[in-house]
């Protein structure tokens, strides 16, 4: 297939109106404050004030502008080699209540679904988990598929009907079967009239910087005004108050990549990825004239830490197109993710010795069910009702297993060498051999800088110390953003931040 170019644009995004509310001019007060309007963020916020409570929502850009807006939206207790690593980490009974959770989340998905009248593409498909030849991946595979039986899961070896499904070799597959897909920026939307409909306030453009919690808890805005409430909620992905609990110590940065082309109608049902190398995700949707479009996904990384990103669509653009005979990549997107130390995400409150401030984060690239979950679950905490999750998913457990403390020394071990490289490195090229549409790091004035020369020819030129902890960034050519490799944090050509934990842009070079 011929190069890929432009900038990327989610299809999710671009195929309906984007949401147009207002950004906060004043201060407030409220009972509660939500963070973050995407999948955990709305999902707690309609809970709360379908429960009676003053409910605000911020949001730093738009509504599904994060991970949200730019996902494979599957809705799936499938993650992966996941349920026999959770029985060897935490024994039986947690695993179970993980896949509890999870498929609690769909069933919730639809009945709220039909009870809002919330018309978003959901629709039933079945989950295969595969692995296209024999390895060590073969045989976590099988492990896999014992976990399931032990678990009672609704699924179980699916080799045959994969084989049936798939153009190409599969050596085993495994399925989960009634998980679903949707359109998640229609649902969120969806979920944002309902919540302003029943008088909850909500706000645009309306970035958070801090959280004081001495007394009243009080979220301060870029803008200078504040907003004070009884809790906080924080659900921004990644925590933008992350010092609070360490948690830029315990999660890791993954970026994952899709591309979307029209395929033939007898492109396979059902929600496929693979468990070896390279990774590939496979599921389809359709357009509003009534096309199949499928959707790729895979290559997976560290975020940060691939610059030549440009290369990842294309392996994922040549996938389809060798594969199911895709002609041409309608759109390409790509997503973050964070990986906790032990797999679970961190949901409730976020330190042990503050009730009012609590943080969902850690989904683990699973957040339609995970996100879900956690909005069920922190509206529980807040209104005093028992949830039998609340242990299995508390940011403050204590038990931390060897696999979590290795963990925990292989990410921070991996900040340091990046924070180290980033500080020695250094660039013989100018600013002025930049070409049309081409960044990087380049010399200017004798310092060096990130620079980037945009479609008309002007330069743009930034500092290239990250806002967060002061690591150095990486140019990202397909997103045409600098990405942070030690905390994930992002931000345009322009330096302005596009992902958190970053909360300040980048420095230009005449600041």
């Amino acid at each position: 297939m011929e190069q890929l170019n432009g900038f990327p644009t989610s299809y999710w995004r671009t195929s309906l109106e984007p949401s147009t509310y207002p950004r906060l001019e004043t201060n407030l007060t409220s009972d509660v404050i939500v963070i973050g309007a995407g999948i955990a963020g709305l999902v707690t916020a309609v809970q709360l004030i379908e429960r009676g409570y003053d409910v605000t929502l911020i949001e730093a850009d738009q509504i599904a502008s994060g991970t949200t807006g730019y996902t494979t939206a599957k809705v799936s207790s499938q993650h992966g080699l996941i349920y026999d690593e959770l029985i060897r980490t935490f024994g039986e009974e947690k695993a179970r209540l993980y896949h509890e959770a999870n498929e609690e989340a769909i069933h919730f998905l639809r009945d709220q679904t039909t009870r809002l009248a919330i018309d978003c593409e959901l629709e039933d498909q079945d989950a295969y988990l595969y692995v296209a030849s024999s390895g060590p991946k073969h045989k976590q595979l099988i492990k896999e598929g014992d976990a399931y039986s032990r678990l009672g899961i609704n699924g179980g070896d699916a080799t045959q009907e994969v084989k049936d499904r798939l153009p190409y070799p599969v050596e085993q597959a495994l399925v989960i079967r009634d998980q679903a897909q949707f359109h998640p920026v229609k649902y969120l939307l969806g979920l944002a009239r309902h919540f302003t409909e029943q008088g909850g306030k909500l706000y645009e453009q309306t970035r958070a910087t801090s959280v004081e919690s001495k007394r009243t808890p009080t979220v301060l805005l870029e803008s200078g005004h504040q907003i004070e409430a009884q809790k906080v909620i924080v659900a921004t992905h990644f925590p933008f108050n992350d010092f609070k609990g360490l948690y830029f110590s315990k999660l890791e940065v993954h970026r994952s990549y899709i591309v979307s082309g029209l395929v033939p109608e007898d492109f396979p049902d059902g929600m496929f990825m693979s468990a070896d190398q390279p990774s590939r995700s496979l599921r389809h949707t359709h357009t509003a004239d009534g096309k199949r479009l499928g959707l790729f996904g895979g290559e997976n990384h560290l975020s940060g830490h691939q610059t030549d990103t440009k290369a990842n669509y294309q392996a994922l653009a040549d996938f389809a197109e060798g594969e199911f005979r895709v002609t041409q990549v309608e759109q390409f997107w790509s997503a973050q993710d964070l990986i906790s130390l032990d797999k679970l995400p961190y949901i409730g409150q976020m330190t042990d010795n503050d009730p009012n401030i609590l943080v969902a984060t850690g989904f683990a690239k699973w957040g339609m069910t995970n996100g879900i979950a956690a909005g069920l679950l922190l509206s529980d905490l807040l209104t005093g009702i028992p949830n039998r999750f609340r242990g299995l998913f508390d940011p403050n457990r204590s038990k931390l297993h060897r696999q979590d403390v290795k963990q925990f020394a292989k990410n921070n071990a991996d900040v340091a060498i990046e924070l180290l490289k980033g500080k020695v490195s250094r660039t013989s090229r100018s600013a002025d051999d930049l070409s049309i549409d081409e960044g990087g790091i380049v010399r200017y004035g004798g310092k060096t800088v990130g620079g980037y020369r945009d479609v008309s020819g002007d330069l743009h030129l930034v500092k290239t110390t990250c806002t967060h902890m002061g690591c150095d960034v990486k140019w990202n050519n397909g997103e045409r953003s600098w990405d942070c490799p030690c905390h994930g944090s992002r931000f345009d050509y322009e330096g302005n931040v596009l992902e958190g934990p970053a909360v300040k842009p980048l420095k230009k070079w005449n600041e």
